[in-house]
């Protein structure tokens, strides 16, 4: 009887090169972008290597040299220096967007985060009643379709809405048509889940619930993590509502719903690997704890096999230097 041997294929790097199933593409990588008003130079975001809350000045210059690196896609989220309650002036977000698009034309891909948090004094993701304990959902709706329609006329290719309110990529479809802006892609966080892995992420984007506030977290409109069968039905809503991409949020803790929504609902998944993670990764590496580009790179394949189209990734700018050294 011949002897099974299952450690010929992994005895060198050539043949483990050769049989590998999985693999990680820098042009499946969407790099985050953060761009804050009122702000006069870059400012580091804390527990995350090589990532900024930048200025519109030195926005173009960062986009330049993520292109530079071989990433040419992007998600914006964007930070104004006055916030509200009800009604929103996104012009410096607009502004942005315009800016990208004309020094970068089609040289890029990308999308921008349709949410409210950043833009409320309360850090919640849209209208609250007049009791502070509840957010409304159509007049939060109302408020991203249209915003929608103003980042897509502005040049954004996606519009990401990341709120998790009920009907919201139906509206901004709707909007987006009657635009006519019909070839914009709508990229929705359909299985967004109530986190403790966004902590550096809010401090990015300004984005932190008030402690004052009666409605403390988001755990009234974001996916509770008991709850799989929660991010089905959500991610089934917003296909039939005219989707083009879902998400999952976070990654890591969640590669078992992402696995069983990319083999029930046949469209591009992307997986955010949130800030959190990415924090994990590269404060062990500080520490000496891990090796971080290859953490960074096992984590991207554990998502791949999970079934995700795309990664957003805060590393997608290193991702030549992790692909050559792993």
């Amino acid at each position: 009887m011949t002897k099974l041997s299952l450690r010929r294929t992994r005895l060198n790097h050539h043949t483990r090169e050769l049989t590998r199933e999985t693999h990680i593409q820098p042009q499946q990588l969407i790099q985050p972008l953060f761009v804050v008003d009122g702000i006069d130079e870059r400012e580091p975001v804390p527990g995350i290597d090589m990532l900024f809350r930048d200025t519109q000045q030195s926005l173009l210059q960062q986009i330049e040299a993520d292109r530079a690196a071989g990433i040419n896609k992007f998600l914006l989220f964007s930070v104004p220096a006055e916030k509200s309650t009800a009604t929103f002036n996104v012009s410096f977000t607009v502004a942005q967007i315009e800016a990208i698009r004309q020094q970068f034309g089609a040289d890029i891909w990308l999308a921008v985060d349709v949410c409210l948090c950043s833009h409320t004094m309360h850090g919640h993701c849209g209208v609250l009643n007049s009791a502070g304990n509840y957010l409304r959902n159509d007049a939060t709706v109302s408020e991203l379709a249209n915003i929608a329609g103003l980042y897509a006329e502005a040049g954004a290719d996606c519009i990401a809405p990341s709120d998790m309110m009920d009907g919201r990529v139906a509206a901004i479809r709707a909007t987006l048509d009657e635009l006519g802006c019909e070839q914009t892609t709508i990229m929705s966080y359909s299985a967004k889940f109530h986190s403790h892995f966004y902590g550096p992420f809010r401090l990015a984007a300004d984005s932190a619930p008030a402690t004052q506030n009666q409605l403390q977290d988001r755990a009234s409109y974001q996916i509770d993590p008991a709850r799989p069968t929660d991010a089905l039905a959500s991610s089934q809503r917003d296909a039939r509502e005219g989707a083009d991409i879902l998400m999952v949020k976070p990654g890591l803790p969640y590669l078992d719903v992402l696995t069983n929504l990319t083999g029930q609902i046949p469209l591009p998944w992307a997986v955010y690997q949130t800030s959190g993670e990415q924090a994990a990764i590269d404060t062990l590496a500080r520490h000496d704890l891990i090796q971080r580009d290859g953490a960074q790179h096992e984590t991207w394949l554990a998502f791949k096999r999970a079934g995700a189209t795309m990664i957003i990734s805060y590393a997608a700018r290193r991702a030549n230097q992790i692909l050559r050294t792993v």
